[in-house]
């Protein structure tokens, strides 16, 4: 286990980088502290792969040192790290059993033969794969195989990190959640750093202590998934997280008020933004259905039951918005108007969130 350091990380793939446009992961200071599970999310291309692979030792920076417990291991070979790390699709030894694949890390570092029998069948039941351990692996599923290389990475109880790059891309839909339990179940019980690469929110949601969301090669926030939720610190973090994301207004604001479309909007909180662009966040679950003239002004234009509650779709002077309500609330047929509830907005200038007066940012 092991604390992990990004100190003035940033890395570019091209040759000689001039700007910062040029960088695929823009400079990073960070601290994952020892023990945590990390879950690192975003969109495709925004370089979760790229910093997962500076920490491996797979890639070397362009710039920066990473450091575990403090020692610099920036230009250490991935033998050296001591991590274990879990890939996209199955890296298995086809020639060999199951069991044998999910022995192979402890037999190459000389363990006990017993301790080696002992965890096999431990990390066997854990992926479900104990009627296949005398199995070869040549033979198995796609899904299974991956499940061989989820168990390897878990083999080991002494690795400094457990690295996983999208490692349930090709499990089915149900192991899936099976497999998110028992990843928690082994991080409660042994307290490994973890760092777990997706671009699916409910699995960064469901498996990290902390989410680090990236956009456009750069983290812009580090926080619980109650945090995310509730106060996304950039637009993207409030689009990303929830589903529907949160909508986005353009706003000018003056002091307590907003005004959104020729609305004045009540915010009960005093701001002064700088910047081009003022929009107010608000997710679906915080606007409220008024009614024709009590707000502003919005057409229903589709609803959609999902079960447990309605999506309702509108049009807020030509903006696309969405709403939801209880399951059983009744719902305009077309013309109606919404408001926010003050405790759900947010207030962005230039797409980062911005604290109102006297509020801790």
């Amino acid at each position: 286990m092991a604390k992990i350091t990004l100190d003035n990380l940033a890395h570019s793939y091209l040759p000689n980088p001039g700007h910062e446009d040029d960088f695929a992961l823009k400079e990073l200071n960070h601290d994952w502290i020892d023990g945590e599970a990390y879950a690192l999310l975003g969109a495709s291309g925004c370089g979760k792969s790229t910093l997962l692979n500076i920490i491996s030792g797979l890639l070397q920076p362009s710039q920066g040192r990473i450091l575990f417990n403090d020692v610099d291991v920036t230009h250490a070979p991935t033998a050296e790290r001591n991590i274990a790390q879990v890939f996209q699709f199955p890296v298995v030894y086809d020639t060999m059993t199951v069991r044998d694949n999910l022995a192979f890390p402890l037999r190459n570092r000389g363990a006990d033969a017993s301790y080696v029998a002992e965890r096999v069948q431990q990390i066997a039941q854990m992926i479900g794969m104990e009627d296949e351990l005398n199995r070869k692996a040549r033979g198995l599923t796609a899904d299974a195989k991956q499940k061989i290389s989820l168990g390897r990475g878990m083999v080991r109880e002494d690795v400094n990190a457990l690295l996983f790059d999208e490692p349930l891309t090709v499990i089915d839909p149900h192991m899936k959640w099976e497999l998110r339990t028992q990843l928690k179940s082994l991080h409660h019980e042994f307290g490994h750093t973890m760092i777990y690469v997706t671009h699916d929110q409910t699995e960064a949601l469901t498996f990290a202590d902390k989410v680090v969301v990236m956009y456009d090669g750069r983290v812009v926030q580090i926080g619980t998934p109650q945090e995310l939720f509730e106060r996304p610190a950039h637009t993207f973090v409030g689009y990303f997280i929830g589903s529907p994301g949160m909508n986005l207004f353009d706003a000018q604001i003056a002091g307590n008020a907003a005004q959104v479309a020729g609305t004045s909007i009540n915010l009960n909180k005093t701001y002064a933004p700088k910047g081009s662009k003022t929009q107010l966040g608000v997710r679906p679950e915080f606007i409220r259905l008024n009614g024709e003239g009590l707000g502003l002004p919005a057409k229903v234009t589709r609803v959609e039951d999902v079960g447990r509650h309605k999506i309702i779709r509108l049009d807020v002077a030509g903006q696309s918005v969405s709403a939801i309500a209880e399951e059983g609330a009744s719902v305009p047929s077309e013309n109606t108007a919404i408001s926010f509830d003050p405790a759900g907005i947010n207030v962005y200038a230039d797409d980062w969130r911005i604290s109102a007066e006297g509020e801790a940012a």
